[in-house]
């Protein structure tokens, strides 16, 4: 099967909406609304090896990216946004039988209750496009409601959010800053400079697939708190956490607890502790340690980038330990460096390496890197190696 011509016209329409935004860059724009938006080049190398079943694979990934952001506000208390994220898929890996799930998670994967995507798959390629913001938003005083899709982000610390019961991210998925969105009805109400109340419940179609909760935000003693209760898909949620200080260094942390109702369910426990510091030449390190109830003593390697993501299941692991430090040599190159260990039975290490330079004021070039090592009957050894190559355009 190959791609349809509305496919095809669809892609050069996007580029063409964008070229054509950024010439009117030399043009008074209305101050009505705004377009934004960016284009990523992403090539990368996969190589997956498993010498006692005598494996050894290397897989070329390579796609297109590109964002579209359409915001309209017509007076002060009303805001209008639509966001459209469009990637063209023509690497090995998108069709590869060692990932049979790619398109069938392309399908699913952040389109929540409404339909607002196209699929088109090819023998070679695969196009993909979803509105994953399209939301107005009406604010007056002390109150501010927002309905369609939107990203409901609860979360406080920085890798791992129990209280994101909505829209669960993982930290292996990066070349998504934007992370999921839902078909939510959200209204927020603020008593006071650091506290609120706020109401959200996301849109089902089945009575099983309901989530809804309340977070209530308040500050004491220099320390930001906020408590939730929730319903997330058949599970009663109840979580707290906090954000503040210990001198100069950051600290945080959050919690939930997961009563089921399911008759072959377990009750589940998530919770997430993080320091970070920032010093005066710009390094910045984080340090972090994940309990997660729901994850594996002895999961297998594969399982960090594919497992069942939920609020109560956030990684493959029942511990795992997160540090991360980043440096600029200069205004225009940085790098960083990210280690999750999981002192699991194969102790699991991931390594997240990043290098990143400016070319000017709205091009980067990033040289990205995903590798894992496990504990094998008598070493260490590395099943699974990635580099990504990216170039982003904003405009």
């Amino acid at each position: 099967m190959k791609p349809d011509k509305f496919g095809f016209i669809l892609v050069f329409f996007y580029f063409g909406l964008a070229n054509y935004c950024i010439a009117q860059e030399e043009v008074a724009v209305p101050k009505k609304y705004s377009i934004s938006g960016y284009v990523k080049s992403m090539h990368g190398l996969f190589h997956i090896s498993e010498p006692a079943l005598n494996f050894d694979t290397t897989l070329i990934d390579a796609f297109i990216h590109n964002r579209i952001n359409f915001e309209w506000f017509p007076n002060e208390k009303f805001t209008f946004k639509a966001e459209m994220r469009n990637r063209l898929f023509y690497g090995q890996l998108s069709n590869s039988p060692l990932f049979p799930g790619f398109k069938e998670g392309l399908k699913t994967g952040g389109n929540d209750v409404i339909n607002m995507q196209l699929l088109n798959v090819g023998d070679d390629i695969i196009l993909h496009s979803i509105f994953d913001r399209f939301y107005g938003e009406y604010t007056n005083g002390s109150w501010e409601v927002r309905l369609g899709r939107q990203r409901i982000n609860w979360g406080i610390n920085t890798v791992w959010n129990p209280h994101n019961i909505f829209n669960a991210y993982s930290f292996t998925d990066f070349d998504y800053e934007e992370r999921p969105g839902s078909d939510a009805l959200r209204v927020k109400y603020y008593t006071g400079f650091a506290g609120s109340i706020e109401l959200a419940i996301k849109a089902f179609d089945d009575p099983d697939e309901i989530v809804a909760g309340l977070l209530w935000k308040t500050n004491k003693n220099n320390y930001d708190y906020q408590f939730l209760l929730g319903w997330a898909e058949r599970d009663l949620v109840l979580g707290a956490g906090w954000a503040g200080a210990i001198k100069n260094l950051g600290f945080k942390g959050e919690a939930s607890y997961f009563i089921t109702t399911e008759e072959n369910s377990t009750n589940a426990f998530a919770a997430t502790v993080s320091l970070d510091y920032a010093f005066p030449n710009g390094t910045f390190i984080a340090t972090g340690l994940l309990y997660n109830y729901q994850g594996s003593e002895s999961s297998s390697s594969a399982n960090i980038f594919a497992f069942e993501l939920s609020a109560r299941n956030l990684y493959p692991f029942t511990w795992s330990i997160f540090n991360a430090v980043n440096y600029s040599f200069t205004p225009l190159l940085s790098s960083g460096l990210s280690v999750i260990y999981s002192p699991v039975q194969p102790h699991l290490l991931f390594l997240n390496p990043t290098l990143t330079y400016s070319l000017s004021q709205n091009i980067d070039i990033d040289l990205i890197g995903q590798v894992i090592f496990q504990k094998g009957v008598e070493k260490y050894r590395s099943p699974t190696q990635v580099v990504y190559l990216r170039g982003k355009w904003s405009w």
